[in-house]
């Protein structure tokens, strides 16, 4: 994977705080294959002293706070803990669904091998979700977590019987070119590729309050691949 430089990841910095576009395949902090890059290294090459505020899963793009001295992580941590940052995911779901507004309101247990569940027992877990866009078989859904658990919002379309387009964990199944053009030929002895490579979920929007208590909204563009995935959506239906 070719990675981008970290400037061009950025799409609001100030004194205190960068926000990226994180893109999709690069993990926020280090994960278990140690000698991969992650963002935090890359910010870190950029910035020495930046910090992660919070935690994109590897496959989902989009919007990504970092702190760039320790009061303004602590500044923004607090908010998060409080639930006081104002977060916009959009997905893409399989299925055709009507939601207004919806509030999931399900608790979250994380499993041990990266798998959470929904678990009476577990951690209060709360989304609101509403509809974007429909086509045919699938729509596209705006997604607001109150809580931030673990896979929550993937946990919570499913419950919903919206699973994210690829999230083959959560039973989201891989979309196929051949499954929306009638007249699709594919090259002799070749495999068909899915259309997105990953989960179809995009972090859209953060707001939060810098630390001389002004708020900001900040949004992040779909990446290539979410972008080509709707574009197919709007033309196939």
């Amino acid at each position: 994977m070719k990675l981008p430089a970290f400037r061009d990841l950025i799409v609001f910095e100030n004194d205190d705080f960068i926000v990226v576009n994180k893109p999709p395949f690069l993990a926020t902090l280090e994960d278990r294959s140690f000698n991969a890059t992650n963002l935090l290294t890359l910010a870190r090459q950029y910035h020495e002293d930046a910090q992660a505020c919070h935690r994109l899963d590897k496959e989902t793009s989009g919007c990504l706070a970092i702190a760039k001295n320790p009061e303004a992580y602590r500044h923004l941590s607090m908010q998060f803990e409080n639930r006081q940052v104002n977060k916009v995911y959009h997905a893409v779901a399989w299925g055709s669904h009507e939601f207004d507004n919806l509030l999931v309101d399900r608790a979250i247990q994380p499993g041990l091998k990266g798998v959470a569940k929904l678990a009476f027992k577990g951690k209060p877990a709360q989304t609101y979700f509403t509809t974007l866009e429909k086509f045919g078989r699938h729509t596209l859904v705006e997604c607001k977590p109150i809580t931030g658990r673990m896979h929550q919002i993937r946990l919570h379309l499913a419950f919903l019987k919206a699973s994210i387009v690829q999230d083959e964990l959560y039973g989201g199944e891989p979309l196929f070119l051949s499954s929306l053009k009638r007249k699709f030929n594919l090259a002799k002895d070749t495999e068909e590729q899915p259309v997105i490579k990953r989960f179809a979920l995009h972090s859209y929007q953060l707001g939060f309050t810098l630390l001389n208590g002004e708020t900001i909204t900040v949004t992040s563009e779909y990446p290539k691949d979410f972008d080509v995935l709707l574009k197919l959506l709007r033309k196939n239906g």
